[in-house]
């Protein structure tokens, strides 16, 4: 490693060694306000979480706002610059707002707590300072106080926004646990892309169920190359779907071709006995972990019958 590259290196381990103290520094500052507010949350009844913050602060209200709607809590992001100039009509008498500001004085913020106190919306401060105007006007405040920031300068907010967004990940964890957020609930409001259909999708719905590439075990080993190949899948599944005896890969057959001539092999012995197979009915999210864990890239498929009744591919999972 170069000088400049272990400058470079020391530098950000300095970053992560100030970032995670501060992460770590959170636990400690917790109060009963933390229950409370999530308590408060927990009773909207038809209103939203309300998230507001300014410059940095506003980039991470975006995304705490962003994971609790994920997460099971209705929530938005609204700016304060525009909520002062119209965008308070979003506001509602059944809403819950946390603002956000490290010093507790910013000018944009402080100005909406008139309106905020008008409607009767309990206030969530998430704050740096304790004796802040913010602080003092809210009904629950989140201490997210950090001894220094990242920033050598002591000017980017660096360490703060760290702090801010785990304490917006802590309150969208215990919003979750508190509801019993299952998986199908999050895959409810991530219906796009891998992850959703994953949570979503059974095996049953992806998985090949015709021509499957059934092969006897007296079979011969041309009989075996021919199926391998009319099969198309890279295994052929010794028995039939009443009774599956085994699976033959390609690279069973390439290691076994290793070993001994082609006319010598016979399929009961480089057979693998006692195949996995996974109930048709299961989801992707539940299968990819087996076939992650068991380094493998096709499954066989049961169903309720106990026959088989198709077969899964790693290929299948990403959909």
């Amino acid at each position: 490693m170069s000088t400049t590259e272990s400058f470079y290196t020391r530098i950000a381990q300095n970053v992560f060694d100030i970032e995670s103290k501060a992460i770590a520094q959170l636990s400690q500052q917790l109060t009963a306000d933390f229950d409370q507010a999530i308590e408060c949350i927990l009773q909207i009844q038809g209103g939203r979480l309300v998230i507001s913050g300014i410059g940095k602060s506003g980039h991470i209200g975006v995304k705490i706002a962003a994971t609790l709607s994920s997460t099971g809590t209705p929530s938005f992001f609204m700016h304060p610059a525009e909520a002062i100039h119209g965008d308070l009509g979003m506001l509602q008498k059944e809403d819950v707002i946390m603002l956000i500001s490290n010093s507790g004085e910013t000018e944009e913020i402080l100005k909406l707590i008139p309106s905020i106190k008008r409607l009767g919306i309990p206030m969530i401060a998430l704050c740096g300072r304790s004796n802040s105007t913010l602080v003092r006007n809210a009904d629950f405040f989140l201490n997210i106080y950090v001894d220094k920031e990242a920033c050598p300068l002591a000017l980017a907010p660096t360490s703060s926004t760290t702090a801010t967004l785990a304490m917006g990940d802590a309150l969208a964890i215990a919003l979750m646990e508190a509801r019993k957020f299952l998986p199908e609930n999050f895959a409810v409001f991530h219906p796009g892309g891998s992850l959703g259909k994953k949570l979503l999708t059974r095996v049953k719905d992806v998985m090949r169920k015709d021509d499957l590439p059934f092969l006897p075990k007296a079979a011969s080993s041309n009989e075996l190359v021919i199926k391998l190949s009319e099969g198309k899948i890279g295994m052929v599944i010794i028995g039939n779907s009443q009774q599956v005896e085994g699976i033959i890969t390609d690279g069973d057959l390439r290691r076994a071709l290793q070993k001994k001539p082609f006319h010598e092999i016979v399929v009961a012995e480089i057979m693998t006995p006692n195949p996995i197979i996974v109930q048709e009915d299961l989801k992707l999210s539940e299968v990819e972990p087996i076939m992650m864990q068991k380094k493998i890239t096709t499954l066989l498929v049961k169903d309720s019958q106990e026959r088989l009744s198709g077969v899964l591919q790693v290929y299948d999972l990403n959909i």
